[in-house]
C-alpha cells in the first residue's frame, strides 16, 4: 500500500494548521476590538471560505496564484516557482478554506474576555505584547485550542479546493481525499473504503483528543475556585 496520500494529507494539514493559528488568533484579537459596523464588514469577508463551495475557493485561487495569472507569474518569473499543480499548493487551499473555523472560534473567545485582568497587568507595567500572551491567550486557550483542532480536521478532508489548485499525481500532490475519488472514479472500491477509514480513524483521534482536553479544561476551571476558598 502507498502511503504517499496520507504522509502528504498530514504535512499539508500541519502546515496550514501552524499557518492558520497565527493568522487566526491574530484576525480574531483585531476584528474583536473593532467597532461594530467593521467588525459586520470583516466577518463577512473572512467568513465567505466557510460557506463557499470548495470549487468556487479552489477557482478564484487559481485566478491568483496560476501561472499566467497576476501572483503566480510573478512568483515565476522572479523565483522560479509554480505556486499551482505541486503539493504544497494545497497549503493555499486549506488554508484559505479552515481559516474561518479558526478565527471565529478564536474570535468568540476573545470576545468573552475580562478585559479588567488585561488592565490589572498594565498597571504593572507590563506590555500589551506581554499581556496578549500571558494573560490573555492562557484565559481563551480552551477556544484557541478548539479552533485550532477543528482546523486541522478541516485541512485534513479538504477535497474541492485542493484537487482544483494541485489536481492529483500520485506520489507527487496525491491527498487522502483526492486518492479516494480516484480509487472510487476507477471502480477500486476496496482501496477506497481503506482509505476512507484510515481518515475517520484520525478524525475521531483527533476529535476525541479535543473533547479530553475540554473535559480537562472544565475541571481545572472548578477546582481552582474550591481551592480558592
Amino acid at each position: 500500500m502507498d502511503w504517499y496520500p496520507l504522509y502528504n494529507s498530514l504535512r499539508i494539514a500541519a502546515a496550514s494548521t501552524a499557518l492558520v493559528f497565527l493568522l487566526g488568533i491574530a484576525l480574531a484579537n483585531f476584528v474583536a476590538k473593532t467597532p461594530r459596523v467593521v467588525k459586520g464588514f470583516l466577518d463577512v469577508i473572512l467568513t465567505l471560505p466557510l460557506v463557499l463551495p470548495p470549487t468556487v475557493v479552489g477557482y478564484l485561487l487559481l485566478l491568483l496564484l496560476g501561472p499566467r495569472r497576476p501572483i503566480g507569474l510573478w512568483v515565476l518569473d522572479v523565483f522560479g516557482i509554480k505556486l499551482t499543480m505541486v503539493w504544497y499548493a494545497a497549503i493555499f487551499a486549506t488554508v484559505v478554506v479552515s481559516l474561518p473555523l479558526m478565527y471565529r472560534t478564536a474570535r468568540g473567545a476573545f470576545e468573552s474576555f475580562d478585559e479588567t485582568l488585561a488592565d490589572a497587568a498594565r498597571t504593572l507595567g507590563k506590555s500589551n505584547t506581554w499581556v496578549f500572551w500571558h494573560v490573555k491567550m492562557p484565559c481563551c486557550m480552551k477556544g484557541v485550542v478548539a479552533g485550532t483542532v477543528l482546523a486541522f480536521a478541516r485541512a485534513l478532508g479538504e477535497y474541492g479546493a485542493t484537487s482544483m489548485i494541485c489536481g492529483y499525481t500520485p506520489g507527487k500532490t496525491a491527498t487522502v481525499s483526492t486518492t479516494v475519488y480516484q480509487l472510487w472514479r476507477t471502480s477500486d472500491d476496496a482501496a477506497a473504503m481503506q482509505w476512507v477509514l484510515i481518515n475517520l480513524a484520525i478524525s475521531a483521534v483527533v476529535l476525541l483528543a479535543l473533547n479530553v482536553f475540554e473535559k480537562g479544561s472544565r475541571r481545572t476551571h472548578v477546582a481552582t475556585p474550591a481551592q480558592g476558598a
